[in-house]
């Protein structure tokens, strides 16, 4: 594009959606307005540069929380910002892509389970929502439920082709582990930040909100972020922080997603300036993970990194890598007292209630719910399609499928996430250079992690809902990389 066509297209596109601007406000809330502003700019923009537009949504997506409670109130309006990065830019992308039957031939059996899921869905709109709709009352929308279900579901599936064609060459590859680095060192110091405005006192969080002394609350909001809980003067102290995201949950999953690519580009980034920077990164999220109150996350992520360690160091850079390993449980561990306050609540939860009979009461819990083979609906356990009817909390991921879908519906998705890991094993396979391998290593477990996770349901919410999908898509990308010659200068 040349500057005079970009400087009326710019020009165009922010009168556009100053236009639409001024007529929200006489029609509705600021917020509103806000929001739809935002959305129609930046469909705008990543439908004109779709490159840009996924590059932003990757950039955005840890900082969403954020920005929905600081300038959006948590208005439902600015939820839908990040989706107004993806699909512009993802129809773009096709609409550009000259011959996508490459993509398509490497992910063939992977359209099959696909069109099965897909057919899954419909069966269930049609048996299932259709009927729902008809004796549903005012306040109710079943088909409308269908939808958001659906895109819940299903529709960052494409992050698969739009993160396949978006890396072109080994350039873009480690640009994009290295804004993965950054975006951490970001988050998990606002996050430092956040607890340390806790415990001084200067956020009171949960301590004066007598209603809300032992679960998460947005009264309780603090710096950035959403829903917190911090109640100092409860038992050795209570603690869930968000960090930059909505809710605790969403934090702890950033923080166990983050530790695959940190480790990923510390192991294989080319520069050692960068290899530094993401140990540096790497100890971030360990250090968050202990601080932050989420048990899930103190549990995995060093599971995570000792496990990655096994797969990817060679035998003779054990003692360095063990060196490594101790340095950073002594960094850590510190402050005793605050480590040993967080093993004490993850035992006493763990004892209360042990996951794998959470997890089989959850699954007896949907099975007994069923009243057909197709589920009660999808959307009906989904948290955010609350607002057109009816939801029940399920907290494992495939009971939840379970009591939406039925076993059929269950049966389609574990078809694809299979698929799309034994895909991603064989691209692993291929790689011969040690760098690649490497971080296909780590992409390919937490590809295989989170494709048969059952506890919580990290497929269903930000950030891992994106990361997932987009991920395999690189994995996927790697041998087509390796083929390409390039020299490490560039890089």
């Amino acid at each position: 594009m040349t500057k005079p066509e970009l400087t009326i297209f710019i020009t165009l596109a922010v009168g556009i959606t100053a236009s639409l601007g001024i007529l929200l406000r006489l029609f509705s809330d600021s917020e509103a307005m806000i929001a739809l502003v935002a959305i129609v700019l930046s469909a705008i923009i990543a439908y004109k540069y779709p490159r840009t537009g996924l590059w932003t949504l990757l950039i955005y997506l840890p900082f969403s929380g954020s920005v929905t409670y600081s300038l959006g109130y948590g208005h439902i309006f600015f939820h839908l910002l990040k989706d107004a990065f993806y699909f512009p830019a993802l129809i773009a992308l096709i609409q550009v892509q000259p011959n996508l039957n490459p993509f398509f031939k490497l992910v063939k059996p992977l359209i099959t389970a696909l069109i099965f899921l897909l057919a899954v869905c419909l069966i269930t709109l049609l048996a299932v929502h259709l009927p729902q709709q008809l004796i549903a009352q005012s306040s109710e929308r079943p088909v409308l439920m269908w939808i958001f279900g659906s895109k819940v579901l299903i529709g960052y599936i494409p992050l698969i082709l739009c993160a396949y064609y978006l890396i072109r060459d080994q350039q873009d590859l480690f640009f994009l582990t290295r804004l993965q680095v950054i975006v951490v060192l970001i988050c998990c110091s606002l996050g430092l930040i956040q607890y340390i405005l806790l415990v001084t006192g200067i956020c009171e969080g949960s301590n004066n909100i007598a209603a809300y002394l032992d679960e998460p609350t947005l009264d309780a909001r603090c710096f950035v972020g959403g829903s917190l809980l911090y109640s100092a003067n409860w038992g050795n102290g209570l603690i869930r922080l968000p960090g930059t995201f909505v809710a605790p949950w969403q934090w702890a999953w950033f923080l166990i997603s983050s530790i695959f690519f940190t480790y990923a580009s510390s192991t294989s980034d080319s520069s050692p300036r960068w290899r530094v920077v993401s140990w540096v990164a790497t100890v971030m999220v360990l250090l968050m993970s202990v601080i932050s109150g989420q048990r899930v996350a103190l549990v995995l992520t060093p599971v995570i990194l000792l496990i990655l360690s096994l797969l990817t160091v060679k035998a003779k850079h054990w003692f360095l890598t063990n060196l490594g390993i101790i340095f950073l449980g002594v960094l850590i561990a510190s402050n005793l007292e605050l480590v040993q306050n967080r093993w004490e609540n993850l035992v006493g939860r763990w004892q209360a209630s042990p996951p794998d009979e959470f997890i089989v009461r959850q699954f007896h819990w949907a099975m007994n719910s069923q009243e057909g083979v197709l589920g009660n609906g999808l959307g009906t356990a989904t948290n955010a399609a609350r607002i057109f009817g009816e939801t029940r909390f399920i907290e494992t991921y495939y009971a939840k499928l379970f009591y939406e879908m039925g076993p059929l519906g269950i049966l389609a998705f574990l078809a694809v996430v299979s698929i799309l890991t034994l895909l991603c094993f064989k691209a692993l396979r291929s790689l011969q250079q040690t760098n690649l391998r490497r971080l296909g290593i780590c992409l390919w477990v937490f590809v295989l992690v989170i494709s048969y996770n059952t506890f919580y349901y990290p497929l269903d919410v930000d950030p891992v809902a994106i990361y997932y999908w987009f991920f395999a898509g690189v994995l996927l990308k790697l041998p087509e990389l390796e083929a390409q010659e390039i020299s490490p200068e560039k890089i």
